[in-house]
């Protein structure tokens, strides 16, 4: 299986020769940190107008009960969870100087909930960097990990298909040709999750898009995240979820 991507030059050097780079990457680690403290200050009037879509209420399909309850509800401690924060830290010194983002610890949690119960073998992840990578790989470390920061950096030999997909939506531009590629390259056991699907008038009609694709299966909309499933023998249904 043989599975490339294109890099770009980074790195101290890259900062030296090319100070206006590293002003433009400053410029863009501010914006994200502003548009996320406006998101921060709107949670709570989003939590309360989602109160309804808690806990599974209201959900009649059990595969669908079961997932709110038993992944993205769960609290139980996995052992992970004590070393991973650390892990974290050491990632982001890593990449100091660079665009690096840090994910919340409630979102990371669940990233890794997810690729737990998909167990797959192929793990793609296209956006920023963040702290997200490290709970991606803790949770199947047998599980080839691809990283990219856009898509034309990803190549991915044909007819080969995505297991897992996160993709930083805000950060990576999801053109209908990309979208169609990615929903080309599911499986039926594929899962694909989308982070920032409620940020704004373009993500929700990117959302919206992928909700009514003839390829798509269930859908969950937890606002900070979108899930989507392709097993078409379940019936296509779209969740809200209180998350």
């Amino acid at each position: 299986m043989d599975i490339s991507f294109r890099s770009r030059s980074c790195g101290t050097c890259f900062f030296i020769s090319a100070p206006r780079y590293y002003l433009k990457i400053v410029s863009l680690c501010s914006f994200f940190m502003y548009m996320s403290i406006i998101r921060k200050l709107k949670h709570p009037f989003i939590w309360l107008s989602r109160f309804r879509n808690r806990c599974g209420y209201g959900v009649h399909s059990p595969f669908a009960f079961n997932f709110i309850t038993n992944v993205i509800y769960e609290r139980l401690p996995y052992y992970a969870y004590r070393t991973l924060p650390m892990q974290e830290r050491e990632l982001a010194r890593h990449n100091k100087g660079k665009m690096f983002f840090r994910e919340s610890r409630k979102v990371s949690r669940l990233l890794f909930r997810l690729v737990n119960m998909a167990q797959p073998h192929v793990i793609v992840h296209v956006g920023r960097r963040s702290s997200a990578a490290v709970y991606l790989q803790a949770a199947k470390t047998t599980a080839t990990y691809l990283y990219a920061e856009s898509f034309s950096e990803v190549s991915l030999n044909d007819g080969m298909p995505i297991d897992f997909l996160f993709v930083d939506a805000e950060a990576a531009l999801l053109t209908p040709q990309v979208l169609d590629n990615l929903l080309s390259r599911h499986s039926l056991q594929s899962i694909y999750v989308f982070r920032g699907i409620g940020y704004g008038k373009e993500m929700k009609a990117c959302w919206k898009k992928l909700q009514d694709d003839e390829r798509t299966g269930i859908t969950f909309d937890l606002y900070d995240l979108g899930i989507v499933f392709f097993d078409k023998k379940k019936l296509k249904q779209h969740y809200t979820v209180n998350f």
